[in-house]
């Protein structure tokens, strides 16, 4: 592709280069840059990519994509925002494929993995349409699933996945949205068709630094889109909608919101939930084979993005009925032979903990063991929070490690026992995590139910910069 091409859309600075020159292909690390590449320098917050400019020269580079003046006698465009110019040649490169299909975009703290999983088995039941994921757990092509390594992957693969997926036969893409790939650029250049705002609790404070700058990071993909859809019974998201450009849709348990889509005569059972869904036009009773009551939350968003997309709602409704669970969401660990349930959730901030043992409270005849703990490297404010959440909510909290990266574990633990001190409630401190599991499960009783909370789909702990195997599925069957 020429360069003139590739930097179409891209407003150039300054550049001493031969737009006429071929490029063949694009590369941010220079590790993986080859002759003939146009060499992008980002900045990033571990390392600036205009420091390896000379290695990338080394590399054959054709051109450079910079901030700054390379000092290095090179041809180089320079740019305001080398991020926010990746996404551009991205699309570029690839065609344009996000343009081909129709995008839906969810975001918001917790809900984004079983609303993305919800909305896509809706659309191929409704459509038939061959559906493309990209999510937390796994991306998804119709059937076919690739590994992914973070919620939202970098501008440039976002592109080539998207392009993958049009190649397939997708028609419809589902995408979890976080606040990082909005306020880094990673989501610039799709046309979401819509937008969805499940709520906002305290998370990523390490990144966003408030609550505010959180918000307003997520606030802009209903910018982006045509039609959001808007859990107005969060008071973020509430403050969100007059921010934004698209039409609005409404979703709420309250009638005195009057929302577009309201949940009424809700019933939580151990296996399902049940809802009367109220519409303007009329009564659709709603079940769905997931337990949990922001599961009702979940089902509300998924059916606001399809009355954004016209899909008829008894249809919508219809497709939800067989719809399955997601694995590491309220995920049942077979415990053969024994008189106590194991469940697994992913519940890792204080507001989805809180969901999840309010939750596990409603339908459990005996105790709630909740075995919990916080991530390192990650904002220490909810610690202390998600410590009195998880010893209040249960019978018994067995507090130990998560994935504690390169802290200590135990300061860690320190950290979530700050808000427990002082709660005349029982709790163990078991470090360990297998440990931990061991302990929980050595403590239960005929009808208890324990819940795994904080790893949810991933089979690995991070200790240190390591991944070190631990499923916790594994962890259940050692210990029966």
């Amino acid at each position: 592709m020429k360069l003139s091409d590739l930097l179409q859309n891209i407003q150039i600075q300054e550049t001493n280069a031969d737009l006429g020159v071929e490029i063949s292909g694009v590369s941010y690390d220079s590790r993986k840059t080859a002759p003939g590449h146009l060499f992008v320098a980002v900045t990033g917050y571990a390392a600036d990519g205009h420091r390896f400019i000379p290695m990338a020269l080394e590399k054959g580079a054709a051109c450079v994509l910079c901030e700054r003046v390379p000092e290095t006698d090179c041809s180089y465009i320079r740019v305001a925002d080398t991020r926010a110019a990746l996404a551009v040649l991205g699309a570029n490169w690839f065609g344009r494929p996000a343009e081909k299909l129709t995008v839906i975009g969810i975001t918001g703290t917790n809900g984004k993995t079983t609303t993305t999983l919800l909305l896509k088995h809706l659309l191929e039941r409704c459509l038939g349409a061959k559906v493309g994921l990209i999510g937390t757990i796994q991306n998804m092509i119709g059937e076919e699933i690739l590994e992914t390594e973070r919620t939202t992957p970098e501008s440039f693969e976002l592109q080539a996945l998207f392009a993958e997926m049009v190649e397939k036969g997708c028609t419809h893409a589902v995408m979890e949205v976080s606040s990082h790939a909005l306020y880094l650029h990673r989501v610039d250049c799709i046309p979401f068709a819509v937008g969805a705002f499940t709520n906002l609790t305290e998370d990523h404070l390490d990144f966003h630094k408030t609550m505010e700058a959180y918000r307003q990071a997520k606030a802009i993909l209903f910018r982006r889109c045509r039609v959001g859809v808007f859990n107005v019974d969060d008071a973020e998201v509430r403050r969100t909608i007059p921010e934004s450009s698209c039409r609005v849709l409404t979703t709420s348990l309250d009638p005195e919101k009057q929302p577009d889509l309201l949940a009424e005569n809700i019933f939580l059972g151990a296996d399902h939930v049940a809802f009367d869904l109220r519409r303007e036009d009329g009564v659709l009773p709603v079940r769905l084979g997931i337990p949990g009551g922001f599961t009702v939350y979940n089902a509300l968003t998924v059916l606001g993005c399809a009355e954004a997309l016209g899909i008829p709602m008894a249809e919508a409704v219809a497709s939800l009925s067989d719809a399955k669970g997601v694995t590491g969401r309220m995920e049942v660990v077979p415990t053969p032979g024994k008189p106590y349930t194991v469940l697994i959730d992913y519940a890792h901030t204080p507001d989805a903990l809180e969901n999840v043992l309010r939750s596990v409270r409603g339908f459990c005849k005996g105790r709630v063991i909740a075995v919990f703990g916080c991530g390192g490297d990650r904002d220490p404010l909810k610690r202390p929070i998600m410590g009195r959440i998880g010893v209040e909510l249960s019978d018994l909290a067995v507090i130990t490690s998560d994935n504690p990266r390169t802290e200590d574990p135990m300061k860690i633990i320190e950290d979530i026992l700050a808000g427990v001190k002082d709660l005349q409630k029982p709790y163990l401190v078991v470090e360990n995590r297998r440990a931990a599991i061991a302990r929980a499960m050595a403590e239960a009783r005929q009808d208890d139910i324990i819940v795994l909370c904080g790893k949810g789909h991933e089979t690995y702990q991070i200790l240190g910069t390591e991944k070190t195997h631990l499923d916790e599925r594994e962890e259940v069957a050692k210990n029966l």
